[in-house]
């Protein structure tokens, strides 16, 4: 059978990093719509209640935030304030119209600046928390149409990295959502590369999307209590093995 320290070392695992501080890849993004000018993502971390995070489409300039790193200025500012709750890992949240008066976060509250409409080709958005939507002082994820590329945003010296926590696009992507799995994980961080591999993304080029609805569909992972039953099944199973192989002396 299973010791105590074996259980409890896969209810941790269980967990999956659900109450890890926020930092990179705490976020990911799952949808991008360029004709809605909307987005969604997915918190793979608890969010505490009230916190705020940003959102930009300006460019950054690829140096070091201790070396003078900062975005360009003339597009979107995004400030969104998680609420009074706090939000599961999992949980998906979709911010919809972040250019006009109408714009909404499906939890919490979205207010923005700037020129907010987002473009098919050449844009990066970045997620990060700050002191505000100018001075980030870690970045959580990104997603591109732009290859990453210095002249379209960049990911030097953000701790991002495609394919890890940020994602990049085909060029004059119109609307784009994750599809891959969102149930099959045994914890978040495992959910983290599908997420940014656009391999696992439907992908429009072309086209009026501005009525696709991205999927808001939770991802999830075992609760600790399927974990135990899990191991007190296995464990049943390897005393029975025992039993037969000691019988069979």
């Amino acid at each position: 059978m299973f010791s105590k320290t074996t259980l409890a070392a896969a209810l941790a695992l269980a967990a999956g990093g659900a109450h890890a501080a926020l930092g990179a890849g705490g976020l990911a993004f799952t949808s991008f719509n360029a004709d809605e000018d909307g987005f969604s993502l997915v918190t793979f971390v608890q969010l505490a209640a009230n916190t705020t995070i940003y959102f930009r489409d300006d460019e950054w300039n690829g140096l070091a935030i201790s070396a003078g790193g900062a975005f360009n200025t003339g597009e979107g500012q995004h400030t969104w304030s998680t609420g009074a709750s706090p939000i599961a890992a999992g949980t998906v949240i979709r911010f919809s119209a972040v250019d006009k008066a109408s714009r909404a976060a499906s939890i919490g509250a979205l207010t923005s600046t700037g020129d907010t409409g987002l473009n098919a080709s050449a844009e990066t958005i970045y997620a990060f928390l700050g002191s505000d939507a100018g001075t980030p002082s870690a970045f959580l994820a990104a997603v591109s149409t732009g290859d990453f590329s210095v002249q379209n945003g960049t990911l030097t010296n953000t701790g991002l990295t495609v394919g890890v926590n940020a994602v990049s696009l085909t060029a004059s992507t119109d609307y784009a959502q994750y599809t891959g799995p969102r149930a099959n994980q045994t914890t978040f961080d495992a959910y983290r590369p599908l997420v940014n591999d656009p391999a696992n993304w439907l992908i429009l080029v072309g086209g009026d999307q501005a009525g696709q609805i991205p999927d808001t569909a939770v991802f999830a992972i075992p609760e600790p209590s399927e974990y135990a039953l899990m191991l007190t099944g296995l464990g049943l199973v390897g005393w029975a093995a025992r039993r037969r192989n000691r019988a069979q002396r």
